[in-house]
């Protein structure tokens, strides 16, 4: 698969570096020469530096042989254009436009392949469905959820009193009656894959997947109680927090709204009467205080500054804030928020980039999820007979380093991995693994001549 990508931001560099790592062939296409530079240092693919909306750029690309073209500059028009440009020059199959400005994003025209243009990711709405999803499950901590399956998986931090610390994975199954499995486990800014006799310890961050009813035990376990969320303060009225406010409504959540922004905050009042909107500055102490923010179930911080948001976060749950969601937009910062008391954080480069992956692989590849800026995937795959996995015993199979199979959904049931059970086609099976080992998990589960 040959792959050009227009846009080398943090969304352009994370989705080329999957591909990469997975043996693509990427070609990225940067216009400027500062940031081209870093990613020839970085990643191991050709870096051209010029214009995506030009012809003879896109030509040295290579974009001729290209099967997927993916525009992802900060810019809805260029990206639109180039993708008019490759569809009207070049027969390129699939051509993929980043579009940030929700009018664009919601507009009809784009269920005609506008401009050619095959598919759309919004940055912004793909952000406020992973914290909907969050609140719905109780805003405890991250959730990934898979197509037409019950489990799902969890993050849990490991506290001091925690019944995870300090045993190894065969003793929590033994003395634990609920049906999991640790998938991960986020330790010094690593992600491990464990197994039997790895052993969970203090300020480890594991990665927890089961069945939906089971998660309230297992959670119980670590010390975190149900929390039921109704009342709500969001913060930041931008897209992100205007989206997240019109889906909590819709849910029947009590609903406030702070902003900085006088005139946003009278555009936020017509628009949602039923939400109390707040002209202020959440850094303002007083304003906790005067407005009782401390009463709320959740806090919702989607502030266009990170560092605002986890401060926020944080400071609402010392005063006794419920539970937190945090957005964070840089990589760097994910680790430190997962450090502090914030229960959920979101990403919007990550969750465009899962978007995007997960339409470019398609096919077989039912769901995909990125674990701590992609050093890890969870990736959803259907077995078909050509597999070279079906008709085996997950115990047989062999599986490339840092892989795990966890989970096999047949027939509507889900099934909790085990050694001795068969994959057979039909099956969707749940697998984890390192970011090297992508392009070869790939190929054993779909099989080399699918490529």
């Amino acid at each position: 698969m040959k792959v050009v990508i227009l846009g080398a931001g943090v969304v352009g560099f994370q989705i080329a570096k999957n591909l990469i790592n997975e043996g693509k062939d990427v070609i990225v296409i940067e216009k400027s020469s500062e940031r081209s530079k870093i990613i020839s240092n970085n990643l191991d693919c050709i870096v051209i530096n010029g214009e995506g909306n030009n012809v003879n750029t896109l030509k040295r690309a290579g974009i001729k042989n290209a099967d997927f073209f993916l525009s992802v500059t900060e810019s809805d028009e260029i990206n639109m254009i180039a993708c008019g440009i490759v569809a009207s020059e070049f027969n390129v199959p699939v051509k993929v436009a980043r579009v940030r400005n929700l009018d664009y994003s919601k507009s009809k025209i784009f269920n005609k392949a506008f401009m050619g243009i095959d598919y759309t990711v919004n940055s912004e709405i793909e952000t406020s469905n992973a914290i909907q999803t969050t609140v719905e499950h109780g805003a405890s901590s991250d959730v990934l959820l898979f197509e037409k399956s019950s489990v799902q998986m969890r993050n849990i931090a490991v506290t001091k009193n925690s019944f995870f610390k300090d045993k190894t994975l065969i003793e929590i199954r033994q003395k634990s009656s609920e049906d999991f499995l640790i998938t991960a486990i986020i330790r010094d800014d690593k992600v491990l894959i464990p197994y039997g006799n790895t052993v969970v310890k203090e300020d480890d961050n594991i990665y927890i997947l089961a069945k939906k009813e089971n998660m309230n035990n297992i959670f119980k376990l670590s010390g975190v109680k149900e929390q039921k969320i109704e009342k709500i303060v969001i913060v930041g009225g931008g897209n992100i927090g205007t989206l997240v406010a019109e889906s909590l409504i819709k849910m029947g959540k009590n609903i406030t709204i702070v902003d900085t922004d006088y005139s946003n905050c009278k555009n936020l009042s017509e628009k949602f009467s039923e939400a109390l909107v707040i002209n202020g500055d959440i850094s303002d102490e007083a304003l906790f205080e005067e407005e009782q923010l401390d009463k709320y179930d959740l806090i919702i911080t989607a502030t266009e500054n990170q560092e605002l948001n986890i401060l926020a976060s944080v400071y609402a749950k010392s005063l006794g804030t419920k539970r937190s969601i945090a957005m964070v937009t840089q990589s760097n910062y994910l680790k430190i928020a997962s450090n502090l008391d914030i229960d959920a954080t979101v990403s919007p480069k990550q969750s465009t980039v899962d978007a995007i992956l997960k339409f470019v692989r398609k096919g077989n590849i039912k769901s995909v999820h990125s674990i701590f800026d992609g050093k890890a995937e969870v990736i959803e795959y259907l077995i078909d007979e050509n597999s070279e996995i079906a008709q085996k015993q997950i115990k047989d199979i062999k599986l490339p380093k840092e892989t795990l199979i966890l989970s096999i959904l047949r027939n509507g049931e889900d099934y909790i991995a085990t050694g001795e059970f068969v994959i057979k086609p039909g099956d969707s099976v749940i697998s984890i693994t390192g970011s090297d080992s992508i392009g070869k998990l790939e190929n054993l589960f779909i099989g080399k001549f699918k490529k």
